[in-house]
């Protein structure tokens, strides 16, 4: 019997949601590169780039250092690398295998260019593009194809293309033209890197200008990526299993799963989570380590009944377990690393 909470993963489920990504990307001709900041487990990791991954991509050195250690040897570090600790770090990083950064700023290209001599090798970077979340990047084309020729021009830094977070359809108008203003420079713009897990079945769009997709949630699926119709409920692979601990009144019910097990994310559906065994209840609220649930006439839910709520963002979950329970049909189940979690630096 599991204790609870856990954060419980469904082998078959999990295989099969890498298998077709995998599959997918093949058929169409697109570069895989999935954001390991999901599941932080090398396990996992090393499956993904066995079936065919061309590398991950890790979102904090911390992730990076964790996965190199473990013999992946292909790391895009996709944030913003600030501060000497940091530079230190990538460059001890590059000494032991293929490392891209990113940049959206010409200040940024020092430091970059010192860890690599630190490294002794070449460091890979990606202009990173603001095509319409509003978060980091350079906001044109013009821009973009500007902080390439800076990046060329620094001994130790290689130009190696462009990146960007979402895909929206008019990101391509502006990937095109940084293109062709790095080329009219004699730049190759080897990577042209989007992504996001809610449109991944609709990369194909996206060719030939984009070469690589970076997807992370993907592996597991959740509440969000089933609202996004990237997925449905037969594919979510991780659950967390909370246990009934009070029925305080006839319409509410406390599961010992608070924000410590299911976090405070929301998503489009109402509630902190969905309840498989009560699907139409809601969790309409939670503290640490209880979950508030406003029970639905019809629904049943009984002291000491042990249920599975669909997270609604599942690449937080991970982050607060320190191992996953992996389940694979009538076999025992056992735990799976979660190897990076709290590596946030």
């Amino acid at each position: 019997m599991i204790d609870t909470p856990a954060a419980v993963v469904d082998a078959t489920r999990l295989e099969r949601n890498l298998s077709r990504w995998q599959e997918h990307c093949d058929r169409v001709g697109i570069a895989n590169r999935p954001h390991v900041k999901t599941h932080k487990s090398v396990e996992i990791a090393r499956r993904q780039v066995g079936l065919g991954a061309v590398g991950i991509t890790c979102q904090k050195l911390g992730e990076a250092e964790t996965m190199v250690d473990a013999g992946i040897d292909d790391v895009l570090v996709s944030f913003n690398l600030v501060g000497e600790p940091k530079l230190e770090r990538l460059a001890r990083l590059l000494e032991q295998a293929r490392v891209t950064a990113i940049a959206d700023d010409v200040e940024l290209l020092p430091g970059l260019a010192g860890a690599a001599a630190l490294a002794g090798r070449q460091l890979g970077v990606l202009v990173d593009c603001d095509t319409g979340l509003g978060r980091t990047g350079v906001q044109t084309p013009e821009a973009a194809a500007e902080l390439a020729r800076a990046v060329a021009a620094h001994d130790g830094l290689r130009f190696d293309g462009f990146v960007t977070y979402p895909a929206p359809d008019d990101m391509l108008a502006f990937f095109s033209e940084a293109v062709q203003r790095t080329a009219r420079a004699g730049l190759e713009s080897a990577v042209v890197s989007a992504g996001g897990t809610p449109r991944m079945w609709e990369c194909e769009r996206l060719l030939p200008t984009v070469t690589e997709y970076r997807v992370g949630t993907y592996a597991f699926h959740d509440r969000n990526t089933v609202a996004a119709g990237a997925a449905g409920l037969d594919d979510v692979a991780l659950t967390v299993h909370a246990t009934v601990v009070s029925r305080p009144t006839r319409g509410r019910a406390i599961l010992d799963a608070g924000s410590k097990a299911l976090s405070s994310d929301l998503s489009s559906e109402p509630g902190h989570g969905l309840i498989l065994e009560a699907p139409r209840s809601t969790i309409e609220k939670l503290n640490e380590e209880h979950a508030y649930v406003a029970v639905a006439p019809g629904d049943s839910l009984e002291l000491g009944q042990v249920v599975r709520i669909v997270p609604n963002h599942a690449c937080v979950v991970s982050n607060l377990f320190d191992e996953l329970v992996l389940v694979d049909g009538e076999e025992p189940a056992r735990t799976l690393a979660v190897d990076a979690r709290g590596r946030s630096r």
